[in-house]
């Protein structure tokens, strides 16, 4: 069983409080890791989880607002004071690479390690990442600045062996990776075809994340993330902040819970708290009203994607 889940790092809106930290998340795919923006602090919620910055190979910064990006450099010039030396891959707005390039220029700095830029677009959703395991996808979103959001998927898992039936027909090692791809067997000596639904078992089915960072209510968003497992939507304001919510391009409670119940979403989280909510109790309540498998993104909460048949 490979593991799937989100740590939240900070769960707060614009500036940090004494008990939120700006935007961050840390995904878990088979304990491959991948950081979802990094506002203010991330680097001590980090250290306080254990997570070695050295594991980090992916970032993704979904857009330029500073409580999302500001705690990007000090995190990597830490990594260049431990040493690091692998490569580390930071996927953001062209602007991104501009910014860390001006501060490295005027600060007489370096990084020992090759730090290779990946460029997003607010165009269209692209594929940006993918490897053997998942590919992680843009989300065009609608906020005062280009923002995207990040959709991962695992792809298709391979089928399983069934242990009991290999024994029965004896199929040799040399014939299993043709079944895990879905291939029946011949027997050499007599060219019997055994089908390979004898011979396997249905693999796990594939699961998906998708982070929706500041945005605006949006349904062109729904058909991408359909039956996603795991929904993360920014819910700065309580519905009553409604025209608020508009003019700074952000979303309530409701309208989060809105897109979920589109989108057929498994679980939704909230987050993205609007300083002004001391307490938490009332946003959340509010999107159970609408889609009533919602949980609220605070620091340190682990949501589990658990693989199911």
């Amino acid at each position: 069983m490979t593991k799937f889940s989100v740590l939240i790092l900070g769960s707060a809106s614009a500036s940090p409080t004494l008990n939120r930290n700006p935007t961050s998340q840390l995904v878990n795919i088979n304990e491959q890791y991948y950081l979802i923006d990094c506002g203010e602090g991330t680097q001590s919620r980090l250290r306080a989880h254990k997570i070695k910055f050295q594991r980090l190979h992916h970032i993704f910064i979904s857009h330029l607002h500073g409580d999302h990006y500001l705690g990007l450099i000090g995190l990597l010039q830490t990594m260049h004071l431990l040493g690091r030396t692998i490569d580390l891959h930071l996927y953001g707005p062209p602007q991104l690479k501009e910014i860390i390039d001006i501060h490295l220029k005027y600060s007489q700095s370096s990084l020992r390690y090759p730090l290779i830029f990946h460029p997003t677009q607010t165009n269209s959703s692209e594929t940006i990442f993918e490897n053997e395991q998942i590919e992680v996808s843009t989300l065009i979103l609608n906020h005062r600045i280009p923002c995207t959001g990040f959709l991962f998927k695992e792809k298709n898992k391979p089928r399983k062996i069934n242990p009991k039936a290999i024994a029965q027909h004896c199929v040799p090692k040399y014939a299993i990776n043709g079944l895990k791809k879905g291939e029946d067997y011949i027997v050499f000596d007599t060219q019997k075809v055994i089908k390979n639904e004898e011979l396997t078992l249905k693999p796990a089915k594939s699961r998906s994340y998708a982070f929706c960072s500041d945005t605006k209510y949006s349904q062109s968003i729904v058909p991408i993330i359909t039956n996603v497992d795991l929904l993360y939507h920014e819910a700065t304001f309580m519905q009553n902040e409604e025209k608020r919510a508009k003019e700074t391009y952000h979303s309530t409670a409701s309208q989060a819970a809105q897109v979920a119940l589109e989108a057929k979403a498994k679980l939704l989280i909230i987050g993205h708290f609007s300083n002004r909510y001391l307490k938490l109790d009332g946003l959340l309540a509010e999107a159970k009203t609408i889609f009533e498998n919602t949980e609220l993104a605070l620091e340190n909460s682990i949501f589990e994607i658990e693989e199911t048949q």
